[in-house]
């Protein structure tokens, strides 16, 4: 099989893992100032950073409201869509908990079924001062 390959038999440089630089210098990370968020946009105080404005983080600022979350799902011969009333109670980066607190049930909804989120109140969007950070996921 060795034969079948004539360039697999040509020498290769080797290359090493890091970078290497001379005595005493280092290349330093790149640092974004503060202020500014990392896709380009500038962060408004109070409010969420571009880059984390996931509809986890919305959900996690409404923890504890009345939500409406409409669903549909594929393939489903008893029911296509479905609208899920509760409270909120937990929102990761793939699911969503409600409590319905009609009748004490409480659904872990996965994300890639929510199409849109209702609200009877307003929205809270605003990141609360002093709060530690809401999640914060890397790009997909």
């Amino acid at each position: 099989m060795a034969g079948y390959y004539p360039q697999a038999q040509r020498q290769q440089m080797p290359f090493p893992a890091q970078p290497q630089y001379p005595a005493g210098f280092y290349q330093q990370p790149m640092q974004v100032p503060t202020g500014i968020a990392a896709k380009g946009g500038v962060n408004v105080p109070g409010m969420l950073p571009i880059e984390e404005s996931y509809i986890e983080n919305i959900l996690r600022l409404n923890k504890g409201r009345l939500v409406h979350v409409n669903s549909t799902f594929e393939h489903n011969k008893e029911w296509n869509a479905k609208i899920f009333n509760g409270i909120i109670e937990a929102a990761g980066r793939d699911h969503l908990i409600l409590s319905d607190p009609q009748t004490g049930k409480r659904y872990l909804i996965p994300m890639v079924y929510v199409d849109f989120v209702t609200f009877d109140e307003p929205i809270e969007y605003e990141y609360p001062f002093g709060a530690g950070p809401l999640a914060s996921s890397p790009p997909r």
